[in-house]
């Protein structure tokens, strides 16, 4: 029998979060990932820091969580860690007594914003991070992140750079759930939810929130096995820049468009997956401008878009769900979700509409999994009489709510 969490549910709920990749590579243009430059502290002095301005404005954007990059690959710890010397208790920020992590997580819960905490368990780095028992040094950063700051919802593993390293993973998961019961842990060893395989926002079709596999880092194509059927709900990460997920001053007309965003949401959220959007706060520790702006009216788009469903009331028959209005209407959108509470999964729908004279009903769309949601669009059809017809399921399913929509 597949387990479920309550948190995983929640989970679903949450839909779309913003990402913050911030840190001492936020201050050295044109460094990439494991390009093994040095970054020297002295450059790290984010002297408007303002984690309130970044959480108020993903708040407006209608974002339900956050994830903040504590480590990357790098090593610099974002808050004072006492297993490092290359962290923020080093740099000219705030005499060194400043603590990235703290403002962001205070910034969070004075929003009502869910927490999430990034860590990249691999790194390069100095010397004597080579020479001590890394697990250790892992377990005692994890530690000090899942100790010091309060309740944690969400821990991000990123798997690159970790390929061919063996962690004592037993020992280090024991930790983190004695620690954190009821967090979330994503991608890697004892998972919660699941890398959906890229980095660009999309999610497969069909895309199933019951697997026996994992993709691991963008660095390998071999996919992890699990040794059973888990219930993993995919998220989508990518970039609101093209190129850059830290702060760059050469990208920045390469924030993307409205078009490509909404496109990103519909085969993200659309498909049943999350959605989490990255944005590299400035040197200043701002919020970008141009980046800032776009979120904002991203999701002015989506709460407009699905706030004023045409109708809702559908009649279970059979197989099938039926909505009958008393005048037609023009639609264009259909968004059904399925009730995960207990192990439900259909495979194949289509929704089908009546001419609104007469003749028999068309075919509109063709769908597969629909899990927490599916968002269908299709050319606008005019009708009164439309039927959500379950074509494949593992058993019986139930839909929690049907809605149609006219967004132009």
């Amino acid at each position: 029998m597949v387990q479920i969490k309550q948190q995983q549910l929640d989970f679903l709920d949450w839909e779309f979060g913003v990402f913050f990749h911030f840190g001492i590579r936020s201050f050295y243009e044109g460094h990439k990932d494991w390009d093994m430059k040095e970054m020297p502290l002295s450059g790290f002095c984010p002297e408007q820091l303002d984690c309130n301005q970044w959480i108020k404005t993903i708040k407006e954007a209608g974002a339900t969580y956050a994830i903040l990059v504590c480590k990357h690959h790098d090593g610099f710890a974002n808050w004072p860690s006492k297993y490092t010397e290359y962290s923020v208790a080093n740099t000219p920020w705030k005499d060194g007594k400043g603590d990235v992590v703290q403002e962001y997580v205070d910034a969070c819960r004075r929003y009502g914003i869910k927490i999430g905490l990034y860590y990249s368990p691999a790194e390069f780095g100095s010397k004597d991070k080579e020479a001590k028992d890394y697990d250790e040094y892992f377990i005692n950063q994890i530690s000090e992140l899942l100790t010091n700051y309060g309740k944690i919802d969400y821990l991000w593993f990123d798997g690159n750079g970790s390929e061919n390293h063996e962690y004592d993973t037993v020992r280090i998961v024991g930790v983190i759930r004695s620690l954190q019961p009821e967090i979330m842990i994503f991608n890697m060893w004892n998972p919660d939810t699941r890398w959906v395989g890229n980095e660009s926002g999309y999610a497969h079709t069909p895309n199933p929130l019951v697997v026996n596999s994992l993709s691991f880092s963008v660095f390998t194509e071999v996919k992890e096995e699990l040794d059973h059927d888990r219930f993993l709900p995919a998220e989508c990460d990518c970039r609101m820049r093209r190129y850059n997920w830290f702060y760059s001053d050469s990208d920045e007309k390469t924030v993307k468009s409205m078009e490509e965003l909404k496109g990103m949401y519909y085969y993200s959220v659309g498909r049943g997956a999350n959605l989490l959007l990255n944005i590299g706060p400035d040197r200043r520790g701002l919020l970008p401008e141009a980046d800032s702006r776009r979120l904002i009216e991203f999701g002015s788009f989506i709460k407009k878009a699905f706030s004023n469903p045409i109708a809702t009331d559908f009649v279970k028959d059979g197989d099938s769900y039926i909505c009958e209005l008393e005048e037609p209407v023009l639609f264009n959108h259909v968004v059904l979700k399925e009730n995960w509470s207990k192990i439900t999964s259909v495979k194949s729908f289509e929704v089908k509409a009546h001419p609104y004279e007469f003749g028999e009903p068309v075919t509109i769309y063709i769908g597969r999994t629909i899990g927490h949601k599916a968002i269908c669009c299709f050319p606008a059809f005019y009708s009164k009489k439309v039927e959500i017809c379950i074509t494949e399921k593992e058993c019986e399913e139930k839909l929690d709510g049907i809605a149609l929509y006219f967004i132009k």
